[in-house]
């Protein structure tokens, strides 16, 4: 199993960002698929989630700021960030996860914003 992110990087203040997480070695569509992030010296929060059926979930911090979709054809999932704010700062991990099957992670990819 692995899952590949990427698109992560240094943006300005008001900025966006596209992440996105390639999946392999499960059966994507069977998945719930996320992203957490992690700031330095903090704990690792949820940030948005999408479930097999598409139905999306977000962290009030983030809600109407972030976009998370899924492409099952292409086995990833998108996080989409607009008008990042340099809280938004962290690494972003996704994941897969199923009832009853292990939770699977990504590498982590570091977005810093920053004037």
């Amino acid at each position: 199993v692995q899952l590949q992110a990427s698109g992560g990087g240094l943006v300005q203040p008001g900025g966006s960002l596209r992440l996105s997480c390639a999946a392999s070695g499960i059966i994507f569509s069977d998945r719930t698929m996320g992203w957490y992030r992690q700031a330095p010296g903090k704990q690792r929060d949820l940030v948005a989630d999408i479930a097999r059926g598409g139905s999306t979930n977000y962290a009030d911090s983030v809600k109407g700021r972030f976009t998370v979709s899924r492409d099952n054809a292409k086995n990833t999932v998108y996080l989409q960030m607009n008008n990042l704010k340099p809280e938004d700062t962290a690494v972003y991990y996704c994941y897969a996860k199923r009832r009853f099957a292990p939770t699977y992670w990504g590498q982590g990819t570091l977005v810093t914003v920053s004037s």
